[in-house]
């Protein structure tokens, strides 16, 4: 299923779109995000190894948030290559490491085109919607925030309502 993400009302975008293609097998959500229009005006982070890191969101970054049993999971997904992903209790609480494999993260670029599809391990309890997101930064350092919906004046993936998807 190909989705298209919206940037948030205060974001500029500057005549970018962002789709994302999704399909859940199992435990192993695949995602595909396709962003299009001026690229060459993202700021695109450096390669870096395919390791945890924090505060990837900082940065162009494309995320995923899924409900559990118990609150929700986020996964911060770098075109450098890096990756992270954590645990919630609940809204932005009881934040902990959730202890997965390393994602597998594929990028490809063109003109007018920038593609990054990856694979992540769901969580057991992984049950009810899903959240899918981008923050894409110019060069001239102005944020964009994309989602499937924006419940708030602000932009907030974490909030509730931002889990719009069910897989």
């Amino acid at each position: 299923m190909r989705l298209p993400l919206i940037p948030h009302p205060t974001s500029p975008h500057a005549g970018l779109t962002l789709e994302v293609e999704t399909r859940r097998a199992g435990r192993v959500l695949s995602l595909e995000y396709v962003l299009t229009g001026p690229v060459e005006m993202v700021r695109w982070p450096d390669a870096a190894a395919r390791a945890r890191t924090d505060d990837l969101w900082r940065a162009t970054c494309f995320e995923a948030f899924v409900q559990t049993a118990g609150g929700y999971v986020e996964y911060n997904l770098s075109p450098s290559g890096a990756w992270a992903a954590y645990r919630f209790d609940g809204y932005r609480e009881g934040m902990r490491v959730l202890d997965i494999a390393p994602p597998f993260i594929v990028t490809r670029a063109a003109p007018g085109q920038f593609v990054l599809t990856l694979d992540v391990e769901l969580p057991e309890d992984a049950t009810g919607g899903v959240g899918l997101t981008a923050v894409i930064e110019g060069l001239d350092g102005a944020i964009a925030y994309w989602a499937l919906v924006h419940p708030s004046d602000k932009p907030d993936f974490h909030h509730p309502d931002s889990f719009a998807l069910m897989l």
